[in-house]
């Protein structure tokens, strides 16, 4: 009885979605501000609502109480007390995007050098002041943590968005890796054994975490233990693995798999049981695509255990643009003024590969065409493909620009501008059982929306222009948002 009660209580306050509408908003939420009426009316509009479905020009969509409260035609409307009428000629609104490999930290290298030396101990400083509001500025008015590092302050951050003192998405808390007995990460913890993958979960899950993510060296028993115990209290589980394979995670009832069919490991050669292999799925992706015997079979597996796929191209991209091929791994002004001096610095020297590093044995252009086809093959199937960008500055990825970034390159693996959209947002709050309340445009859910100049249905660059996100019915100023955080993306 007692874990019901508990799950009850966690999946309230994650579908609490309008508490910071009905908070008074702090001084520093109503400097990034530029929309805040009890009416809100967005006039001539186009609409691209998230099902998939054409835009819909000249529309008139309706705001009141953090609802959307109607779809019209495109009409004039008078201005009206305690009513803000917006003219949106030549604008788009898309739905908040729902960010399901999202991060609040910083992956710092001490001491990078060109030669991509680096001492140790590799660091994961949190960015809890800068990753929420550039989230936001994205789009991103939703997310997934996808692993935290500080997991109190991830759940004391949500609590404050919440109330209206600072500002940021709406979070699925995700709780602290379950990680086995080696990480890359010294921050992570490390389970011993299928007792402490369950004990750590019942933890976290008392205290508000409502998502959990196992990562590359756990065990079969521990994933096992843990996916039971976040299941009994109603909480979904991710993975990044290694030592366990994707087959064997479906099998052991895993809802969610990360960074698409990279990370795959059942081909790998020398794999053993429970034990990351030395390719980390490199060869195993060389070797499957849609059309392979193994390719086929590892589809039907995941499409028949419902287990999600999270697209997270972003952070491949640069190995692939590297080789020539596979996105363009485009330098932003705006990205890099997010970012603090080093990290700039660490950005520049990883984008030069060192003579004195060796190129990859598998060609990265080759696994990122086999994992675009099997992107595609797996949504044909009926598979449940969800979307972020990772974003932890590694892979030049930084919150917001990235999940702008991750639905252009949905695009480049095959999917229509409105498909990507999609799966960026309402494949996302299906996924997280929220699709009644957002990821969708439509009279009676919550007013998650984003206004963007240009036509991202025809150009799906026009993604990247961001002027007010809507979360709750408030209309945040994606500029001042930016302004905000200027230099400070790496530092805090």
């Amino acid at each position: 009885m007692r874990h019901i009660v508990v799950a009850v209580l966690a999946l309230f306050f994650f579908l609490l979605p309008a508490a910071a509408q009905t908070a008074e908003l702090s001084e520093s939420v109503k400097q990034v501000v530029r929309v805040d009426a009890a009416r809100v009316v967005l006039t001539h509009v186009r609409v691209i609502d998230g099902t998939g479905a054409s835009a819909a020009e000249d529309q008139n969509v309706v705001i009141e109480g953090g609802k959307i409260s109607a779809i019209e035609k495109g009409s004039d409307v008078a201005t009206s007390a305690g009513a803000t009428v917006l003219d949106l000629h030549g604008y788009t609104v898309i739905p908040g995007i729902v960010g399901m490999h999202n991060h609040l930290f910083y992956i710092a290298r001490p001491n990078l050098n060109i030669e991509w030396k680096s001492d140790p101990p590799l660091l994961l400083p949190q960015m809890t002041f800068s990753a929420p509001r550039l989230y936001l500025a994205g789009g991103v008015t939703t997310m997934r943590t996808t692993g935290s590092v500080e997991t109190y302050a991830d759940l004391n951050l949500k609590r404050e968005i919440e109330a209206g003192k600072l500002p940021g998405p709406h979070m699925d808390v995700t709780g602290p890796y379950l990680e086995g007995a080696d990480s890359y990460f010294i921050q992570m913890p490390h389970l011993t054994g299928p007792d402490d993958a369950r004990q750590l979960v019942e933890y976290w899950a008392d205290r508000g975490v409502t998502s959990f993510k196992a990562y590359m060296n756990i065990t079969r028993a521990e994933l096992k233990a843990a996916i039971v115990a976040a299941h009994e209290r109603g909480i979904k589980i991710t993975g990044h693995l290694c030592s366990v394979t994707y087959k064997e995670a479906a099998e052991l009832g895993i809802d969610d798999l990360e960074h698409g069919f990279f990370v795959n490991t059942q081909l790998d050669p020398g794999k053993k049981p429970d034990v990351c292999s030395a390719s980390q799925g490199n060869y195993t992706l060389e070797h499957m695509d849609p059309d392979s015997a193994e390719g086929k079979e590892l589809i039907e597996t995941l499409v028949k255990h419902h287990v999600a796929i999270t697209s997270t191209l972003p952070v491949f991209e640069g190995d692939a643009a590297e080789f020539g091929d596979g996105g363009h791994a485009r330098i932003s002004q705006k990205v890099l003024n997010a970012m603090s001096p080093d990290a700039r610095e660490a950005f520049f020297l990883l984008r030069q590969r060192p003579d004195s590093v060796p190129p990859p044995k598998t060609a990265p252009t080759l696994l990122w065409k086999h994992d675009l086809a099997m992107e595609r093959a797996f949504v044909a199937a009926g598979g449940l493909l969800i979307a972020g960008p990772d974003p932890t500055g590694a892979g030049d990825v930084v919150p917001g620009f990235g999940d702008q970034r991750e639905i252009e390159l949905l695009v480049e693996a095959g999917f229509s501008p409105v498909e990507a959209i999609k799966i960026a947002t309402m494949n996302g709050a299906i996924y997280l059982g929220r699709d009644k309340q957002i990821g969708s445009i439509a009279a009676g859910k919550n007013a998650d929306l984003v206004v963007i100049k240009g036509d991202p249905s025809k150009n799906i660059f026009d993604v990247e222009n961001v002027e007010i996100v809507f979360k709750d019915g408030i209309g945040y100023d994606s500029q001042r948002l930016l302004d905000s955080v200027k230099g400070r993306y790496g530092e805090y």
